[in-house]
């Protein structure tokens, strides 16, 4: 997708295979569909200790021309863990619902944390496990800490760019976004964020494709004029990110970075539910 960051187009699935996601979203809602259910998480996500340590990399490298066009050329030399943002902001939010980690116990062997991730990724992201349930991590202290010594593991196991590329919500982009839809969305995000529950967005311009990236937000600060969210970037683990939105023009606004020059974006919530 154009925020790991490929050329405009190589992160958006051809329009034949937009069209046959569309018609089984479709068949999928005559047959009936899942509902979301409610979850409580018994704390707050933490940017510090519940983030990867590593980032997903950026295949090419931007900047503003001679003549003020926002321009790109291929990366040298050529990152090596590209187009996983979906993955890596999904997989953030698995461990955070879904594993205990316990600096107590030793460090295990690599086979082990194979399969505590495998087994970590493996659960629906619809239906988080409770405190009771959640999957331990022997020997460090917190995902961060545990993903710098396992990196390679982590990269191996949590899966490929290929679930960037059809994550089941990319049918929705397509669509047009209304302002009241962004605003239901604020609602939707708040509501999360109040349960603990961080959720993974979307963020789009569609049919632009300037940007196409998966980001966690964590966090919301709120006044009369706008919501400032806190948000856990793939591509940038270095420090919190900000997505702002205009409660007068209900319109989502992303800062500028080295890879988007700024400005107006839309945004929808993924790993929700059936659909999304």
């Amino acid at each position: 997708m154009r925020a790991d960051n490929e050329h405009p187009t190589s992160h958006i699935p051809h329009p034949r295979f937009i069209a046959l996601l569309l018609c089984a979203t479709l068949l999928i809602t005559l047959c009936g569909c899942a509902c979301h259910q409610p979850f409580v998480g018994s704390r707050p996500f933490n940017f510090q200790t519940d983030t990867f340590a590593y980032a997903n990399e950026l295949v090419w490298e931007y900047h503003y021309d001679e003549n003020g066009k926002w321009v790109h050329q291929h990366r040298e030399p050529p990152p090596d863990y590209t187009r996983h943002c979906f993955v890596v902001a999904r997989s953030a939010r698995q461990f955070f619902e879904n594993a205990k980690f316990d600096p107590a116990q030793p460090v295990a062997e690599e086979k082990t944390y194979r399969r505590l991730i495998s087994r970590v990724v493996s659960i629906d992201p619809t239906h988080p496990l409770p405190d009771s349930k959640k999957i331990v991590i022997p020997g460090y202290a917190n995902l961060r800490e545990f993903s710098g010594p396992w990196e390679h593991l982590l990269k191996n196991e949590c899966g490929g760019a290929w679930q960037s590329y059809i994550q089941r919500g990319h049918w929705r982009m397509i669509f047009p976004f209304s302002r009241s839809h962004q605003a239901r969305t604020v609602e939707q995000l708040l509501a999360d964020l109040k349960q603990n529950r961080p959720p993974v967005v979307h963020v789009v311009r569609f049919p632009q494709l300037t940007i196409n990236h998966a980001v966690l937000l964590f966090g919301a600060t709120e006044n009369e004029k706008e919501i400032v969210f806190s948000v856990y970037d793939p591509n940038k683990p270095d420090s919190p990110k900000k997505l702002n939105y205009d409660r007068a023009t209900r319109t989502f606004n992303f800062a500028s970075n080295d890879y988007w020059p700024g400005g107006r974006v839309d945004i929808y919530e993924v790993y929700r539910s059936w659909d999304y």
